[in-house]
């Protein structure tokens, strides 16, 4: 039997909007959409290799697809890379080329205060509240470089062409070079809030879910 699994984004949760949307969709499907928390045990703490690892923990031998958003996004195209039995990807804004796109937008004055004294705080979307940041997140995530990801699997990534966060031709730079990757881009920002019966469509198209009498919204 087919797993699916959800990851969700930086500074989110399993409880974000995406995730419930979707999660809800795959139930009435008869299906469970597995949304692992990403900040256990803490946010502090957080690095993309514990991430990985996080997740990896809790692959079977059962084949599986994963659907993530933003740094979930980046953290499903690497645990297909390492994990075979990772079949399918659906990636939501995937944060490809992340540090070059977003260490830019802090400010330079913050982002020095970070690496020297070793913690920042970020607003954490979950929790609503600021929650400190160690700066060994963004050393393991400068190991982890995108050119890297070349396994051949069914791909889609649908993102917004006026993504704010990580831009639309991150996602294009990627699918030019990959041709086993679909990218199908939607008239929306990072968080894709306007689009989720879009999303739920080609979801639902691309895994090959009996939809049943599901009803659109």
């Amino acid at each position: 039997m087919t797993r699916y699994f959800y990851l969700h984004g930086f500074a989110s949760g399993p409880e974000s909007a995406k995730a419930k949307y979707l999660r809800g969709r795959f139930q009435r499907l008869g299906f469970d959409l597995i949304c692992p928390d990403l900040n256990e045990p803490e946010f502090s703490s957080l690095t993309f290799s514990r991430q990985i690892r996080q997740v990896e923990a809790q692959l079977t031998d059962e084949p599986t697809v994963v659907i993530g958003s933003s740094l979930g996004g980046l953290t499903a195209a690497w645990l297909a890379e390492r994990n075979l039995q990772v079949m399918k990807v659906l990636l939501l804004a995937p944060a490809f080329e992340f540090l070059a796109q977003w260490l830019p937008r802090l400010d330079p004055l913050a982002l020095e205060q970070w690496q020297q004294q070793g913690s920042r705080p970020f607003y954490h979307w979950r929790d609503r509240d600021f929650r400190p940041l160690h700066w060994g997140f963004v050393e393991d995530l400068q190991q982890w470089q995108d050119e890297h990801l070349k396994r051949s699997l069914p791909t889609l990534i649908l993102h917004g062409t006026a993504d704010e966060v990580i831009d639309f031709a991150a996602s294009d730079r990627y699918a030019a070079q990959r041709p086993w990757v679909t990218l199908q881009p939607l008239i929306s920002d990072h968080a894709l809030g306007n689009v989720s019966s879009q999303i739920w469509r080609a979801c639902r198209q691309f895994v090959n879910l009996d939809a049943g009498d599901c009803a659109e919204s």
